[in-house]
């Protein structure tokens, strides 16, 4: 054998020597914590460290959820077998709260990378799942169903991946996200938060994205809502929008919901803009959604409740039929936003198709 592959050997035993001796990854030691019906879910939660992830067989659990872990799995076994419900006896501050599973951080120290999966969250008195103060929280296959308030809802979080979930028959959104629930501020950037094939029905309004920047909204389905999708901004700086609502199914959202204090009743809405910026509308499929609120049609753009207008958005290569009044809408006062090559029969003003 030559010198040069007994030296090449002598490296090639070097290396393979120094990654059998190097320190394992944090990975490589995580714990399953396996959770049977009966048994406390926040007691594996509890008993986590980053990395692990809490496993709940099939069953009902009477649980609300606290999670201040970072980097940990929550997932059930489908969200047609592993169902989480009110326990009236609990006292702990999700609890209080009326939330099913309260993901908790905060802005000076995000959570992060934290995922919900494959489990149903049914007749909490507020929100089936509450996340605030994250970083890259994944929610998959989560059904939110019959939630006082919201199906699944994230404030003060970015890089958000909220996939393949079902939320419907909730009291207000469906999915809801926002700058923050608890004071009065501009827009937030998320950082590219995605809510993606998702399934949304039956609820006050489909989605509501308020005063946010930088997400997407993009190939899900939205019908039989009284409202599909909301994007929501008003004039405080930063101003809501620089987002995406693309490739959404969007229909027969006719559902009846009465007059509140900030909004008018609500029946036939499909995709509404009001107060926002620098939104792209495009490739949408926006069907048969049909009321007389002021705020119904295919796509609609609004002044904002204090009378901000819409500005430089972009409604595009949409399909929009059988809407009423109209499929598109612009009963707004600014003059910048722009509708192209978009598929449709009836506008507001006219010839707008």
């Amino acid at each position: 054998m030559t010198r040069r592959k007994l030296t090449f050997l002598a490296c090639a035993a070097a290396v393979v020597a120094a990654g059998l001796g190097a320190t394992p990854s944090a990975a490589d030691h995580s714990t399953v914590h396996r959770v049977q019906p009966g048994e406390s879910i926040q007691k594996a939660v509890n008993a986590a460290e980053p990395g692990d992830t809490v496993l709940i067989a099939p069953g009902v659990y009477k649980e609300h959820v606290r999670v201040t872990v970072p980097d940990l799995t929550l997932r059930g076994s489908g969200a047609a077998r592993t169902v989480l419900v009110p326990d009236s006896k609990e006292k702990d501050a999700c609890a209080k709260a009326g939330s099913g599973i309260c993901v908790l951080g905060t802005d000076d120290k995000p959570l992060k990378d934290v995922s919900v999966q494959s489990l149903a969250l049914r007749g909490y008195a507020k929100h089936g799942l509450w996340a605030t103060g994250t970083d890259r929280l994944k929610v998959r296959g989560v059904l939110a169903e019959k939630n006082g308030t919201w199906g699944i809802a994230l404030e003060r979080s970015v890089r958000s991946v909220v996939t393949h979930n079902a939320a419907r028959d909730n009291g207000d959104a469906g999915l809801f996200v926002a700058n923050t629930v608890d004071t009065e501020e501009g827009a937030r950037d998320t950082d590219g938060t995605v809510l993606r094939h998702n399934r949304l029905s039956g609820n006050r309004i489909g989605v509501t994205v308020r005063r946010l920047r930088d997400l997407s909204v993009e190939h899900n389905e939205v019908t039989g809502n009284c409202a599909a999708v909301f994007v929501v901004g008003d004039e405080r700086s930063p101003r809501a929008g620089d987002m995406s609502v693309s490739h959404n199914h969007v229909h027969e959202n006719n559902k009846y919901c009465a007059a509140t204090e900030r909004l008018p009743f609500l029946q036939g809405s499909g995709i509404v803009l009001t107060g926002a910026e620098k939104t792209r509308v495009t490739y949408n499929r926006v069907e048969n959604n049909q009321g007389t609120s002021p705020l119904s049609g295919g796509i609609v753009l609004f002044k904002s409740l204090v009378g901000t207008p819409n500005e430089n958005n972009d409604i595009r290569d949409n399909l929009v039929t059988g809407n009423s009044p109209a499929d598109l809408a612009n009963r707004d006062t600014a003059s910048n936003n722009t509708f192209s090559r978009n598929t449709c029969t009836l506008s507001e003003p006219a010839g707008m198709c």
